[in-house]
């Protein structure tokens, strides 16, 4: 089984779909983007990046939009590999995508881990700030000797 993007993706501009693809099989059709069904995986991270819920596994495409599964493979011959959004979004110094989303591996992830350092860093404050109930506790004063 593979995934389909159907109608709703044309003349999408969201290429979030693109940039979680760990095996960068989507490719640019004329006016949409489409699944290389000999290189999709079934990984299904694309389904839940894609704004416009126009991604399908094969087995579950819309009565209405069965005609995209061909197309689907058709333009994956002729299309080119897309690489809408990828550019602008990885660094030179992130590594290869990993299916599992790892934070490890890609440049949104160690944004990810940043802000995740921040937000921890912080408790001890909030903590601190917070005291018992709404009332605020001030810090005592470190020993002096």
């Amino acid at each position: 089984m593979t995934y389909v993007v159907t109608e709703s993706c044309i003349k999408c501009k969201y290429t979030d779909c693109v940039d979680v693809c760990p095996v960068d099989c989507f490719r640019e059709g004329p006016n949409m983007l489409v699944i290389d069904p000999e290189e999709c995986i079934d990984c299904t991270l694309c389904v839940a990046e894609c704004p416009v819920e126009a991604i399908y596994a094969e087995d579950d495409v819309p009565d209405a939009q069965q005609a995209f599964i061909a197309l689907n493979a058709e333009l994956s011959r002729d299309g080119s590999r897309s690489s809408r959004g990828r550019t602008a979004r990885r660094t030179p110094t992130s590594g290869p995508r990993c299916p599992t989303r790892s934070t490890c591996s890609s440049a949104r992830g160690a944004m990810r881990m940043q802000a995740l350092a921040l937000v921890l860093a912080a408790l001890p404050a909030l903590a601190w700030a917070q005291g018992s109930g709404n009332q605020v506790v001030k810090p005592r004063s470190p020993p002096i000797g």
